[in-house]
């Protein structure tokens, strides 16, 4: 069986989950949340805690085991806690800020970028070359973090650009003088 699938998924309290055909939904503190489940995939509710079991082991049935497990404990995960991804802007004059709910970036352009928030995702700037973003979906948050870094990648020989908080850049060596 799959190691992951097999795994009960434990409810806090405060979090409701329904199973209505092949939706669940999860509502918790922070929000709700829905996810339609492969059609042979089962979801148990059983004392406090969600079953996902699948009907045979082909290989097709093992990978939707998986998957709805982890993608309905992200869900609960983000409805207690949220979810967060962290930007570095690296470079002289890179700078960020917020104007409303809207996330500005000075980024060597010669204009600044405005980027609106998605639905159910909020930007944090805590300091000028560091950027949050947050929400409940960790779907939504990270491809909303990747579209900030795809604006300003990260380049190899001086590592100026966007780059996540724990990110490594590889460095490569300039030309050499003669």
């Amino acid at each position: 069986m799959s190691r992951i699938g097999r795994k009960p998924i434990s409810l806090p309290a405060g979090v409701e989950v329904t199973v209505v055909d092949q939706t669940v939904t999860v509502k918790g503190p922070k929000g709700a949340l829905s996810q339609t489940i492969p059609s042979r995939i089962t979801v148990v509710k059983e004392d406090g805690q969600l079953l996902v079991q699948r009907p045979s082991d082909q290989k097709q049935d093992r990978a939707f085991h998986g998957l709805s497990r982890a993608l309905i404990a992200n869900m609960v995960e983000g409805v207690t806690n949220g979810f967060q991804k962290k930007l570095e802007m690296v470079g002289v004059g890179y700078r960020a800020s917020m104007n409303g709910n809207k996330l500005v970036l000075a980024i060597g352009f010669s204009h600044p970028v405005e980027i609106n928030p998605p639905e159910g995702i909020s930007f944090e700037v805590p300091a000028v070359t560091k950027i949050t973003v947050m929400g409940i979906d960790k779907q939504l948050v990270g491809n909303t973090a990747a579209h900030i870094r795809a604006i300003r990648e990260p380049e190899p020989y001086k590592g100026k650009g966007i780059k996540y908080e724990n990110e490594v850049i590889r460095r490569k060596a300039g030309k050499t003088g003669r």
